[in-house]
């Protein structure tokens, strides 16, 4: 079910942990001066935090590295890419892991440096918040999208799940989608 790209990506993704430290704050709730949970504006040193610190969690260097994977126009849930890392074992010993739960988390926290907007919310609901920036990505790459009904919010399409969900098979096309 895995690509054969886990050899060639090892060689990238090793050095790109510290690219992906650096760019941390680029995630799609991680814009300065956007307002935080309590409302205050973000001055930005939380990032600051994440910038300094070259090393990231094995758990999420792996998340990161399976959104890499992904193709573009296929998207993977939070919940494909914690079963995808459930199969794998952590570079020093038993599987580490975590439910879709913790790979929002790592998403939230770090994943402005990989495709972020291909792993999605099993229901095809764009990421709130970032609707508008995650649709101009679907769209360039060629995104299965199903059409918005009259009573959603904003009128913002779907992803249409059956189409565009990726099960880690080699082909990027139509036929190795999960489900359909």
């Amino acid at each position: 079910m895995k690509g054969s790209g886990d050899t060639a990506g090892e060689s990238d993704r090793a050095g790109g942990a510290a690219d992906r430290a650096v760019r941390a704050g680029d995630t799609p709730g991680g814009r300065v001066g956007a307002p935080g949970r309590d409302g205050r504006e973000d001055d930005g040193r939380a990032d600051e935090v994440h910038a300094v610190s070259a090393e990231l969690p094995d758990y999420a260097e792996r998340v990161l590295g399976v959104a890499e994977l992904i193709p573009p126009g296929r998207v993977m849930t939070y919940g494909d890419v914690a079963e995808w890392l459930k199969g794998e074992e952590a570079p020093a010993g038993p599987p580490v892991g975590g439910g879709p739960r913790q790979v929002g988390r790592v998403m939230a926290l770090y994943g402005g440096a990989v495709p972020w907007w291909r792993v999605v919310r099993a229901d095809g609901v764009l990421l709130p918040g970032s609707e508008l920036r995650a649709l101009a990505h679907y769209r360039a790459e060629g995104t299965p999208l199903r059409g918005a009904s009259a009573a959603s919010e904003g009128h913002i399409p779907r992803i249409d799940m059956r189409r565009a969900r990726w099960d880690g098979g080699e082909g990027s096309g139509g036929g190795g989608s999960a489900g359909g």
